[in-house]
């Protein structure tokens, strides 16, 4: 008789790196201090922060020193002043972190709650590719979307997207956003595997709208049978991230330096989520 087979363990290597993040964070001033830097959206010289916080320059020079010693922090000298930034990776690798330690493996059910009252969404129609495309040229010029630097053509978009899986959000009848999945490989074995991209218009972000779509987009794929649902994210797109976390993805890791993107290397974000296999 076969032993039951036993769940994965953390190797010692993770544990001791985990546990060392958790230390760093223990004290409720570096805590403070990371979210006021993870929020300014740029990087912010010591002496404001120590200003925010309401800390002398020393004490927040002790515990910048102690977040950037773990990588939760980069810091840059501009002349005198030390300017404090958040490394991009720790946005992806805490949660990673949490996740793993909290066995927070199974699939988890997407964004049952909070979807918005004035958001409706529907499957994509003829008439507004327009709209799309209009929306996807808005998410390259906000430069954290994607790596195209232009938006491609509406028969390329018709041939990669899977039928079925293709949504657009609308409020007072007007297209505001769009969603859909991308098979990964032509290969039978990964029939279920689909990659998905959300974009948002202008002035229609923070409103729940991705929520919206990405809620539809996960529950059609689980519905027809899709097994798992993958999308690679800029570290930087934080917003993103957040809202796949809210839909039962989770972060596999980081890939550095995996493309170029305006002449510069980029990292991107590798989150994945699994439809229970019966």
């Amino acid at each position: 008789m076969m032993p039951p087979s036993q769940p994965a363990q953390l190797s010692p290597r993770d544990v001791a790196t985990y546990a060392e993040w958790f230390a760093c964070l223990a004290d409720p001033t570096r805590v403070r201090l990371l979210h006021t830097v993870a929020v300014a959206g740029g990087a912010v010289p010591v002496g404001e922060l120590a200003e925010q916080l309401g800390i002398s320059q020393s004490t927040c020079s002790h515990h910048v020193r102690k977040l950037a010693d773990v990588g939760f922090l980069v810091l840059r000298k501009e002349k005198t002043a030390t300017l404090v930034s958040v490394n991009p990776e720790c946005c992806t690798g805490l949660p990673h972190a949490a996740d793993a330690v909290m066995g927070m493996l199974a699939p988890r059910r997407c964004c049952p709650e909070g979807l918005p009252a004035d958001t409706t969404v529907r499957a994509l129609e003829p008439m507004d590719w327009p709209a799309v495309r209009r929306i996807y040229a808005e998410g390259i010029a906000a430069g954290d979307a994607t790596f195209e630097t232009e938006v491609p053509g509406r028969r390329a978009l018709d041939r990669s997207w899977l039928d079925g899986h293709r949504w657009v959000a609308e409020i007072d009848d007007q297209v505001v956003g769009w969603a859909a999945a991308t098979a990964v490989s032509r290969r039978p074995v990964y029939a279920g595997v689909a990659e998905t991209s959300v974009y948002v218009g202008d002035g229609h972000r923070g409103r729940a709208v991705g929520r919206a779509l990405l809620h539809r987009l996960v529950t059609a794929a689980d519905t027809a049978g899709l097994w798992t649902l993958q999308c690679s994210v800029f570290p930087e797109n934080r917003a993103g991230i957040a809202l796949h976390l809210s839909a039962g993805f989770r972060t596999l890791g980081v890939r550095q330096r995996i493309g170029r993107h305006h002449g510069r290397w980029r990292d991107t974000v590798l989150m994945e989520r699994r439809r229970a296999i019966d």
